[in-house]
Protein backbone atom coordinates (compact mmCIF):
# COMPACT_ATOMS: atom_id res chain seq x y z
CA UNK A 1 0.00 0.00 0.00
CA UNK A 2 1.38 3.41 -1.00
CA UNK A 3 2.35 5.56 1.99
CA UNK A 4 0.89 9.06 1.94
CA UNK A 5 0.94 12.30 3.93
CA UNK A 6 -1.96 14.66 4.43
CA UNK A 7 -1.74 18.43 4.62
CA UNK A 8 -4.71 20.45 5.84
CA UNK A 9 -4.70 24.13 4.92
CA UNK A 10 -7.44 26.66 4.25
CA UNK A 11 -10.01 24.13 5.43
CA UNK A 12 -9.06 21.66 2.68
CA UNK A 13 -7.14 18.41 2.85
CA UNK A 14 -4.44 17.48 0.35
CA UNK A 15 -2.78 14.09 0.03
CA UNK A 16 0.73 13.49 -1.31
CA UNK A 17 2.90 10.38 -1.70
CA UNK A 18 5.77 9.66 0.68
CA UNK A 19 9.11 8.96 -1.02
CA UNK A 20 11.68 6.71 0.64
CA UNK A 21 15.30 6.37 -0.37
CA UNK A 22 17.48 3.26 -0.25
CA UNK A 23 18.72 4.23 3.24
CA UNK A 24 15.14 4.98 4.37
CA UNK A 25 15.39 8.73 3.81
CA UNK A 26 11.82 10.02 3.94
CA UNK A 27 10.26 12.87 2.00
CA UNK A 28 6.87 14.10 0.86
CA UNK A 29 6.47 14.66 -2.87
CA UNK A 30 4.78 18.07 -2.86
CA UNK A 31 5.58 18.99 -6.44
CA UNK A 32 1.96 19.85 -7.18
CA UNK A 33 1.19 21.52 -3.82
CA UNK A 34 1.11 25.09 -5.18
CA UNK A 35 -0.97 24.06 -8.17
CA UNK A 36 -3.41 22.21 -5.92
CA UNK A 37 -3.75 24.74 -3.12
CA UNK A 38 -2.09 28.04 -4.22
CA UNK A 39 0.17 27.72 -1.14
CA UNK A 40 3.93 27.23 -1.09
CA UNK A 41 6.21 25.92 1.66
CA UNK A 42 8.56 28.49 3.24
CA UNK A 43 11.93 27.00 4.16
CA UNK A 44 14.76 29.57 4.43
CA UNK A 45 18.07 27.92 3.58
CA UNK A 46 16.22 24.89 2.17
CA UNK A 47 17.21 22.90 5.27
CA UNK A 48 14.09 20.76 5.04
CA UNK A 49 13.52 20.83 1.31
CA UNK A 50 14.63 18.10 -1.09
CA UNK A 51 15.41 19.55 -4.53
CA UNK A 52 16.15 16.22 -6.19
CA UNK A 53 16.67 12.50 -5.85
CA UNK A 54 20.36 11.62 -6.02
CA UNK A 55 22.43 8.43 -6.08
CA UNK A 56 25.80 10.09 -5.45
CA UNK A 57 26.36 10.67 -1.73
CA UNK A 58 24.64 9.51 1.45
CA UNK A 59 24.93 11.38 4.75
CA UNK A 60 23.44 10.50 8.14
CA UNK A 61 24.19 13.53 10.28
CA UNK A 62 22.89 11.95 13.48
CA UNK A 63 25.18 8.91 13.19
CA UNK A 64 28.13 10.66 11.56
CA UNK A 65 28.00 8.63 8.33
CA UNK A 66 29.33 9.72 4.93
CA UNK A 67 29.39 7.41 1.91
CA UNK A 68 30.22 8.01 -1.76
CA UNK A 69 28.13 5.74 -4.01
CA UNK A 70 27.68 3.43 -0.99
CA UNK A 71 31.36 3.26 0.01
CA UNK A 72 32.24 4.54 3.54
CA UNK A 73 34.48 7.59 3.52
CA UNK A 74 36.82 5.89 6.00
CA UNK A 75 37.59 3.08 3.53
CA UNK A 76 38.01 5.42 0.57
CA UNK A 77 40.33 7.76 2.48
CA UNK A 78 42.53 4.88 3.61
CA UNK A 79 42.58 2.63 0.56
CA UNK A 80 41.89 4.65 -2.59
CA UNK A 81 43.39 7.52 -4.56
CA UNK A 82 41.71 10.80 -5.45
CA UNK A 83 41.63 9.85 -9.13
CA UNK A 84 39.90 6.58 -8.24
CA UNK A 85 37.32 8.43 -6.12
CA UNK A 86 36.77 10.94 -8.93
CA UNK A 87 36.05 8.06 -11.32
CA UNK A 88 33.67 6.51 -8.76
CA UNK A 89 31.67 9.71 -8.32
CA UNK A 90 31.44 10.52 -12.01
CA UNK A 91 30.82 7.00 -13.37
CA UNK A 92 28.98 5.45 -10.44
CA UNK A 93 31.29 2.46 -9.92
CA UNK A 94 34.90 1.88 -8.89
CA UNK A 95 37.12 1.48 -11.95
CA UNK A 96 38.71 -1.78 -13.05
CA UNK A 97 42.50 -1.67 -13.39
CA UNK A 98 42.43 -0.92 -17.11
CA UNK A 99 39.72 1.74 -16.66
CA UNK A 100 41.71 3.49 -13.94
CA UNK A 101 44.87 3.39 -16.06
CA UNK A 102 43.05 4.92 -19.03
CA UNK A 103 41.38 7.56 -16.84
CA UNK A 104 44.70 8.52 -15.20
CA UNK A 105 46.46 8.75 -18.57
CA UNK A 106 43.72 11.03 -19.88
CA UNK A 107 44.13 13.35 -16.90
CA UNK A 108 47.87 13.55 -17.52
CA UNK A 109 47.61 14.03 -21.28
CA UNK A 110 44.95 16.75 -21.06
CA UNK A 111 46.45 18.75 -18.19
CA UNK A 112 47.87 21.47 -20.45
CA UNK A 113 45.72 24.52 -21.11
CA UNK A 114 45.61 26.46 -24.36
CA UNK A 115 48.70 28.65 -24.57
CA UNK A 116 46.58 31.70 -25.37
CA UNK A 117 44.97 31.40 -21.94
CA UNK A 118 48.22 32.54 -20.37
CA UNK A 119 47.31 36.03 -21.57
CA UNK A 120 44.25 35.99 -19.33
CA UNK A 121 46.36 35.07 -16.30
CA UNK A 122 48.83 37.83 -17.12
CA UNK A 123 45.95 40.32 -17.25
CA UNK A 124 44.96 39.76 -13.63
CA UNK A 125 46.55 41.98 -10.97
CA UNK A 126 48.87 40.31 -8.46
CA UNK A 127 46.36 41.28 -5.77
CA UNK A 128 43.65 39.17 -7.40
CA UNK A 129 42.32 36.40 -5.18
CA UNK A 130 43.09 32.91 -6.58
CA UNK A 131 39.39 31.97 -6.33
CA UNK A 132 38.41 34.91 -8.54
CA UNK A 133 41.01 33.87 -11.09
CA UNK A 134 40.04 30.19 -10.98
CA UNK A 135 36.32 30.88 -11.39
CA UNK A 136 36.96 33.16 -14.35
CA UNK A 137 39.38 30.76 -16.04
CA UNK A 138 37.05 27.77 -15.72
CA UNK A 139 34.38 29.81 -17.49
CA UNK A 140 36.91 30.83 -20.15
CA UNK A 141 37.43 27.14 -20.97
CA UNK A 142 34.02 27.16 -22.63
CA UNK A 143 35.39 29.52 -25.27
CA UNK A 144 38.16 27.05 -26.15
CA UNK A 145 35.97 23.96 -26.34
CA UNK A 146 32.80 25.19 -28.11
CA UNK A 147 32.23 21.74 -29.62
CA UNK A 148 31.48 20.44 -26.11
CA UNK A 149 28.83 23.03 -25.28
CA UNK A 150 25.84 20.96 -26.30
CA UNK A 151 22.67 21.36 -24.22
CA UNK A 152 22.19 17.58 -24.18
CA UNK A 153 25.64 16.01 -24.53
CA UNK A 154 26.08 12.34 -25.29
CA UNK A 155 27.75 9.90 -22.90
CA UNK A 156 31.06 10.19 -24.77
CA UNK A 157 30.86 13.99 -24.77
CA UNK A 158 30.28 14.03 -21.02
CA UNK A 159 33.34 11.83 -20.43
CA UNK A 160 35.49 14.15 -22.53
CA UNK A 161 34.22 17.28 -20.76
CA UNK A 162 34.70 15.75 -17.32
CA UNK A 163 38.24 14.61 -17.99
CA UNK A 164 39.25 17.89 -19.62
CA UNK A 165 37.96 19.82 -16.63
CA UNK A 166 39.51 17.53 -13.99
CA UNK A 167 42.84 17.64 -15.79
CA UNK A 168 42.96 21.38 -16.36
CA UNK A 169 41.58 22.72 -13.07
CA UNK A 170 44.68 21.76 -11.09
CA UNK A 171 46.85 23.48 -13.73
CA UNK A 172 44.76 26.64 -13.61
CA UNK A 173 44.77 26.55 -9.80
CA UNK A 174 48.58 26.35 -9.73
CA UNK A 175 48.84 29.11 -12.34
CA UNK A 176 46.50 31.26 -10.23
CA UNK A 177 48.83 30.87 -7.26
CA UNK A 178 51.95 31.63 -9.30
CA UNK A 179 50.28 34.76 -10.66
CA UNK A 180 49.53 36.12 -7.18
CA UNK A 181 53.13 35.66 -6.00
CA UNK A 182 54.70 36.92 -9.22
CA UNK A 183 56.53 33.71 -10.16
CA UNK A 184 56.64 32.15 -13.65
CA UNK A 185 54.17 29.39 -14.43
CA UNK A 186 55.30 25.79 -14.09
CA UNK A 187 53.85 23.47 -16.72
CA UNK A 188 52.37 20.06 -15.80
CA UNK A 189 54.41 16.91 -16.36
CA UNK A 190 52.70 13.98 -18.03
CA UNK A 191 54.86 11.47 -16.12
CA UNK A 192 53.62 12.61 -12.69
CA UNK A 193 50.40 11.39 -11.01
CA UNK A 194 47.59 13.82 -10.23
CA UNK A 195 48.59 15.09 -6.77
CA UNK A 196 52.42 15.16 -7.18
CA UNK A 197 51.90 16.95 -10.49
CA UNK A 198 49.93 19.69 -8.77
CA UNK A 199 52.47 20.08 -5.96
CA UNK A 200 55.27 20.30 -8.53
CA UNK A 201 53.45 23.11 -10.38
CA UNK A 202 52.86 24.91 -7.09
CA UNK A 203 56.29 24.72 -5.50
CA UNK A 204 58.89 24.45 -8.23
CA UNK A 205 60.63 27.82 -8.45
CA UNK A 206 63.08 29.35 -10.94
CA UNK A 207 65.93 28.30 -8.63
CA UNK A 208 64.73 25.02 -7.13
CA UNK A 209 62.71 21.99 -8.24
CA UNK A 210 60.07 20.63 -5.92
CA UNK A 211 61.13 17.42 -4.22
CA UNK A 212 58.16 15.07 -4.01
CA UNK A 213 57.37 14.27 -0.38
CA UNK A 214 55.30 11.10 0.09
CA UNK A 215 53.66 12.26 3.32
CA UNK A 216 52.66 15.56 1.71
CA UNK A 217 51.22 13.68 -1.25
CA UNK A 218 49.27 11.38 1.08
CA UNK A 219 47.99 14.31 3.12
CA UNK A 220 46.80 16.31 0.12
CA UNK A 221 45.35 13.22 -1.59
CA UNK A 222 43.32 12.44 1.53
CA UNK A 223 42.23 16.07 1.85
CA UNK A 224 40.91 15.99 -1.72
CA UNK A 225 39.09 12.67 -1.17
CA UNK A 226 37.39 13.97 1.98
CA UNK A 227 36.14 17.02 0.08
CA UNK A 228 35.14 15.27 -3.16
CA UNK A 229 31.40 15.52 -2.50
CA UNK A 230 29.01 16.32 0.30
CA UNK A 231 25.49 15.90 -1.01
CA UNK A 232 23.33 19.00 -1.70
CA UNK A 233 25.60 21.64 -0.17
CA UNK A 234 25.66 25.30 -1.21
CA UNK A 235 28.09 24.93 -4.11
CA UNK A 236 26.72 21.61 -5.42
CA UNK A 237 23.21 23.04 -5.32
CA UNK A 238 24.51 26.08 -7.21
CA UNK A 239 26.02 23.85 -9.90
CA UNK A 240 22.71 22.00 -10.24
CA UNK A 241 20.68 25.22 -10.26
CA UNK A 242 22.81 26.84 -12.95
CA UNK A 243 22.93 23.57 -14.89
CA UNK A 244 19.14 23.29 -14.75
CA UNK A 245 19.00 26.12 -17.31
CA UNK A 246 21.06 23.86 -19.62
CA UNK A 247 24.13 25.98 -18.99
CA UNK A 248 27.29 24.05 -19.92
CA UNK A 249 29.44 22.28 -17.34
CA UNK A 250 32.18 24.94 -17.41
CA UNK A 251 29.72 27.74 -16.62
CA UNK A 252 28.00 25.65 -13.94
CA UNK A 253 31.27 24.75 -12.20
CA UNK A 254 32.45 28.37 -12.42
CA UNK A 255 29.32 29.35 -10.48
CA UNK A 256 30.00 26.56 -7.99
CA UNK A 257 33.50 27.92 -7.37
CA UNK A 258 32.04 31.34 -6.60
CA UNK A 259 29.54 29.79 -4.17
CA UNK A 260 32.35 27.84 -2.50
CA UNK A 261 34.38 31.02 -1.96
CA UNK A 262 32.29 32.18 1.00
CA UNK A 263 33.73 31.88 4.53
CA UNK A 264 30.71 29.80 5.62
CA UNK A 265 31.54 27.20 2.97
CA UNK A 266 34.90 26.67 1.28
CA UNK A 267 36.60 29.46 3.18
CA UNK A 268 35.79 27.99 6.60
CA UNK A 269 39.17 26.31 7.14
CA UNK A 270 40.86 29.63 6.44
CA UNK A 271 38.74 31.18 9.19
CA UNK A 272 39.79 28.38 11.56
CA UNK A 273 43.47 29.11 11.01
CA UNK A 274 42.86 32.84 11.46
CA UNK A 275 41.04 32.11 14.74
CA UNK A 276 43.91 29.92 15.98
CA UNK A 277 46.41 32.61 14.99
CA UNK A 278 44.40 35.19 16.91
CA UNK A 279 44.30 33.00 20.02
CA UNK A 280 48.05 32.44 19.71
CA UNK A 281 48.77 36.15 19.37
CA UNK A 282 46.66 36.78 22.48
CA UNK A 283 48.83 34.48 24.55
CA UNK A 284 46.94 31.26 23.95
CA UNK A 285 43.97 32.13 26.16
CA UNK A 286 41.54 29.43 25.04
CA UNK A 287 38.96 30.02 27.72
CA UNK A 288 38.64 33.70 26.89
CA UNK A 289 37.79 32.89 23.29
CA UNK A 290 35.37 30.15 24.36
CA UNK A 291 33.59 32.50 26.75
CA UNK A 292 33.23 35.11 24.01
CA UNK A 293 31.87 32.44 21.64
CA UNK A 294 29.16 31.65 24.19
CA UNK A 295 28.14 35.31 24.35
CA UNK A 296 25.86 35.97 21.39
CA UNK A 297 26.44 39.71 21.72
CA UNK A 298 30.21 39.42 21.30
CA UNK A 299 30.10 38.54 17.60
CA UNK A 300 32.84 35.96 18.21
CA UNK A 301 32.37 32.50 16.72
CA UNK A 302 34.13 29.24 17.46
CA UNK A 303 35.16 28.34 13.92
CA UNK A 304 35.51 24.67 12.99
CA UNK A 305 32.86 23.40 15.41
CA UNK A 306 29.36 22.34 14.49
CA UNK A 307 27.90 21.55 11.10
CA UNK A 308 24.64 22.19 9.30
CA UNK A 309 24.26 18.44 8.67
CA UNK A 310 26.26 16.57 11.33
CA UNK A 311 24.83 16.40 14.85
CA UNK A 312 27.56 13.95 15.77
CA UNK A 313 31.27 13.90 14.93
CA UNK A 314 31.98 14.78 11.32
CA UNK A 315 33.52 11.48 10.12
CA UNK A 316 35.98 13.44 7.99
CA UNK A 317 37.25 15.30 11.05
CA UNK A 318 38.46 12.09 12.72
CA UNK A 319 40.42 11.11 9.62
CA UNK A 320 41.99 14.49 9.03
CA UNK A 321 42.90 15.00 12.69
CA UNK A 322 45.02 11.83 12.67
CA UNK A 323 46.51 12.85 9.34
CA UNK A 324 47.51 16.26 10.71
CA UNK A 325 49.42 14.58 13.54
CA UNK A 326 51.17 12.20 11.11
CA UNK A 327 52.13 14.97 8.71
CA UNK A 328 53.55 17.32 11.32
CA UNK A 329 55.38 14.52 13.12
CA UNK A 330 57.04 13.08 9.99
CA UNK A 331 57.99 16.54 8.73
CA UNK A 332 59.32 17.47 12.16
CA UNK A 333 57.14 20.55 12.24
CA UNK A 334 56.29 22.06 15.62
CA UNK A 335 53.21 24.13 14.88
CA UNK A 336 51.89 26.04 17.91
CA UNK A 337 48.51 26.29 16.18
CA UNK A 338 48.16 22.49 16.31
CA UNK A 339 48.74 22.55 20.06
CA UNK A 340 46.12 25.28 20.40
CA UNK A 341 43.69 23.28 18.25
CA UNK A 342 44.18 20.13 20.35
CA UNK A 343 43.70 21.98 23.64
CA UNK A 344 40.74 23.94 22.31
CA UNK A 345 39.05 20.74 21.13
CA UNK A 346 39.62 19.04 24.50
CA UNK A 347 38.06 21.93 26.40
CA UNK A 348 35.07 22.28 24.09
CA UNK A 349 34.24 18.57 24.15
CA UNK A 350 33.91 18.73 27.94
CA UNK A 351 31.87 21.94 28.01
CA UNK A 352 28.12 21.43 28.61
CA UNK A 353 27.26 24.48 26.48
CA UNK A 354 28.73 22.90 23.35
CA UNK A 355 27.71 19.34 24.24
CA UNK A 356 24.05 20.35 24.54
CA UNK A 357 24.22 22.07 21.15
CA UNK A 358 26.07 19.11 19.58
CA UNK A 359 28.91 21.34 18.41
CA UNK A 360 31.63 18.84 17.53
CA UNK A 361 34.77 19.48 15.46
CA UNK A 362 34.16 19.41 11.71
CA UNK A 363 36.54 18.76 8.81
CA UNK A 364 37.54 22.44 8.60
CA UNK A 365 39.00 22.41 12.11
CA UNK A 366 42.10 20.43 11.09
CA UNK A 367 42.20 20.67 7.29
CA UNK A 368 43.69 24.15 7.32
CA UNK A 369 46.57 22.93 9.50
CA UNK A 370 47.37 20.25 6.93
CA UNK A 371 47.41 22.72 4.06
CA UNK A 372 49.50 25.11 6.15
CA UNK A 373 52.06 22.36 6.90
CA UNK A 374 52.38 21.56 3.19
CA UNK A 375 53.14 25.22 2.54
CA UNK A 376 49.89 26.26 0.91
CA UNK A 377 48.94 29.87 1.86
CA UNK A 378 45.55 30.62 3.41
CA UNK A 379 44.12 32.42 0.38
CA UNK A 380 44.62 29.17 -1.57
CA UNK A 381 42.64 27.09 0.96
CA UNK A 382 39.29 27.48 -0.84
CA UNK A 383 41.02 26.72 -4.15
CA UNK A 384 42.18 23.40 -2.72
CA UNK A 385 38.62 22.75 -1.62
CA UNK A 386 37.45 23.49 -5.17
CA UNK A 387 39.89 20.99 -6.70
CA UNK A 388 38.65 18.34 -4.27
CA UNK A 389 34.97 19.13 -4.78
CA UNK A 390 35.18 19.14 -8.59
CA UNK A 391 34.32 15.41 -9.09
CA UNK A 392 31.18 15.89 -6.99
CA UNK A 393 30.12 18.94 -8.98
CA UNK A 394 30.63 17.05 -12.23
CA UNK A 395 28.66 14.07 -10.91
CA UNK A 396 25.74 16.29 -9.86
CA UNK A 397 25.70 18.09 -13.21
CA UNK A 398 25.70 14.78 -15.10
CA UNK A 399 22.99 13.34 -12.86
CA UNK A 400 20.77 16.31 -13.54
CA UNK A 401 21.41 16.30 -17.30
CA UNK A 402 20.45 12.62 -17.46
CA UNK A 403 17.33 13.01 -15.31
CA UNK A 404 14.28 13.05 -17.63
CA UNK A 405 12.23 14.70 -14.86
CA UNK A 406 14.71 17.55 -14.30
CA UNK A 407 13.23 21.05 -14.46
CA UNK A 408 14.79 24.49 -14.45
CA UNK A 409 15.27 25.66 -10.88
CA UNK A 410 12.73 28.26 -9.90
CA UNK A 411 12.24 28.74 -6.11
CA UNK A 412 9.20 30.69 -4.93
CA UNK A 413 8.97 33.42 -2.29
CA UNK A 414 6.62 35.10 0.16
CA UNK A 415 6.43 38.76 -0.86
CA UNK A 416 6.63 41.17 2.12
CA UNK A 417 7.19 44.47 0.29
CA UNK A 418 4.90 47.42 -0.33
CA UNK A 419 1.40 46.95 -1.68
CA UNK A 420 0.42 48.56 -4.97
CA UNK A 421 1.05 52.32 -5.01
CA UNK A 422 0.91 55.03 -7.65
CA UNK A 423 4.03 56.45 -9.22
CA UNK A 424 4.79 60.06 -8.19
CA UNK A 425 6.77 62.28 -10.61
CA UNK A 426 10.05 63.50 -9.17
CA UNK A 427 8.96 67.17 -9.06
CA UNK A 428 6.07 66.25 -6.73
CA UNK A 429 8.07 64.10 -4.32
CA UNK A 430 8.74 65.77 -0.98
Amino acid sequence: MTETAKIVVGGKEYTYPVIRGTENDKGIDMGSFRKDSSYISLDPGYGNTGACESAITYIDGEKGILRYRGYPIEQLAEQSTFVEVAYLLIHGELPAADELKSFSQDLSQHSMIHEDMKNFFLGFPNTGHPMAILSAMVNVLSAYYPELLKPDPSHDDINIIARELLAKVRTMAAFSYKKTIGEPFVYPKTNLPYVPNFLNMMFTTPTQDYQIDDIEVKALRTFLILHADHEQNCSASTVRLVGSSHANLFASVSAGISALWGPLHGGANQKVVEMLEQIHSNGGHYQKHIDLAKDKKSGVRLMGFGHRVYKNFDPRAKIIKNLAHQLLKKKGVKDPLLDIAINLEEIVLKDDYFIERKLYPNVDFYSGLILRAIGIPTDMFPVMFAIGRLPGWIAHWIEQVKDPNSKIGRPRQIYVGSKKREFVPIEKRS
